[in-house]
């Protein structure tokens, strides 16, 4: 410590001193910090706004997620072994195109036997009545001929069409998201497979009805189980989403509604109309809710299934609406005011009747007329800082003296016989 304390400067050695004697003498000091100067008030602004006719809109907002329209799923009504698949998973099918086909060995057999037992029906019913002699007997036979043929006229028509489903054709147009099918699987031709989605135009007739597409089966079904179906074909080009609107709401929405969706992926705005309101609702936490079918009107690009959206309802949409600022109208003893400039420059109150709200817009129904200024106040904050205006803070000895500068070398200038900011060194 000793060799130390002779190694440092001089004006070092009596600054540590004269410190050490202003210690004992008056007790110690504590550098601080000076404190920030308090913010400064908000700024206010006063213009004036001139009432204008505005489109005012009431709406519902939901969210949910982007399904496509067409999501038909596609598999044999026939009994046969698979000879071609014609197409793959990610293809883009139209209506009508060739998907796969099965053997036709035993459906032409049925075929046919069935064309072969309608020719006999009719050799029958043409024989029974050259020989009518208009007895009872005889009319009762040639009823009962012309019922059988009538009979195998329908067998005949079944086969044509087991024959015509031995090619499997897509119902719809679209995007082939499932084939699960090869090249000598034996399909048992149930006819029936279920929906994983919502149909629209397709044709379809229903639950295992069947489509335009020959020998094709398809679902309208929306709320079906995991599909089990050969093909699955989704629409590309219509798009819809299922909201939940809660009972208060829902009774102020209707079919036809339109609507405005922002979906996850894009800030464009992408608009539809309510296609369907459900009468049965669900309940989460107690709150009851609806679902409200919205469908995507045009084909707009860039949508994804699954992917989320926001919609807002419009129930209510009304032009040429008087409007002011919201901000603009106060209330006063119970009654709404606006504030206006009068002709000798001084501010007048006039009492006026609001209507709807709309964003930052409020209607005014009585009180004002279009190009009627009011006045509007804004406020805005100021950035805060020091009062000298530096924005920070500084450090210092008690009673405001600076902190004495060491860099340059040379000894701080003691001279007064104390700190600097005038506190005494005993």
């Amino acid at each position: 410590m000793l060799s130390l304390w002779r190694r440092t400067r001089p004006w070092v050695r009596v600054v540590a001193v004269v410190l050490l004697a202003g210690v004992a003498g008056t007790g110690v000091y504590w550098i601080g910090f000076r404190e920030t100067a308090p913010a400064q008030a908000a700024a206010q602004t006063t213009t004036a706004v001139a009432a204008s006719l505005s489109t005012i809109q009431q709406s519902v907002s939901a969210s949910g997620t982007l399904t496509p329209t067409v999501q038909e799923d596609v598999s044999f009504a026939v009994s046969g072994t698979v000879t071609s698949v014609d197409v793959a998973a990610g293809d883009t099918v139209t209506a009508g195109q060739q998907l796969a086909t099965v053997d036709t060995l035993q459906l032409n057999a049925a075929l046919l036997q069935a064309r072969a037992e309608l020719a006999s029906a009719r050799a029958s019913l043409s024989n029974a009545e050259d020989e009518a002699d208009g007895s009872d007997s005889s009319d009762a036979q040639v009823a009962a001929l012309s019922a059988q043929v009538d009979v195998a006229q329908t067998a005949v028509d079944a086969a044509e069409a087991d024959m015509a489903g031995a090619t499997l054709t897509a119902p719809v147009s679209g995007l082939l998201t499932t084939v699960d099918l090869e090249v000598g699987d034996v399909v048992t031709g149930s006819g029936s497979s279920s929906g994983t989605g919502s149909t629209g135009s397709t044709g379809s007739t229903g639950a295992g009805g069947t489509t335009g597409g020959s020998g094709a089966t398809g679902s309208s079904s929306s709320t079906t189980s995991t599909s089990t179906a050969q093909f699955v074909i989704v629409g590309t080009d219509a798009w819809q989403t299922s909201v939940g609107v809660s009972e208060s709401d829902v009774a102020l929405l209707s079919v036809g509604n339109q609507a405005e969706l922002t979906t996850s992926s894009s800030t464009e705005t992408v608009y539809g109309t309510v296609t369907e309101i459900g009468l049965l609702s669900s309940s989460s936490g107690g709150v009851a809710s609806y679902p409200v079918t919205v469908a995507v009107t045009g084909t707009p690009e860039g949508l994804h299934d699954g992917e989320s959206v926001d919609v807002s309802i419009i129930y209510e949409r009304r032009t040429d609406v008087l409007t002011v600022p919201a901000s603009a109208v106060t209330t006063e003893d119970g009654r709404s005011v606006v504030t206006q400039e009068g002709a000798d420059g001084e501010t007048v109150t006039t009492a006026v009747t609001v209507g709807e709200t709309s964003g930052d817009l409020v209607e005014i129904t009585e009180g004002l007329a279009e190009g009627d200024e009011v006045l509007v106040t804004t406020f805005s904050p100021r950035a805060s800082g020091s009062g000298d205006g530096s924005g920070g803070t500084q450090q210092g000895f008690p009673g405001g003296g600076e902190m004495p500068d060491f860099s340059s070398g040379e000894m701080p200038d003691f001279s007064q016989g104390g700190f600097p900011g005038g506190g005494g060194n005993g």
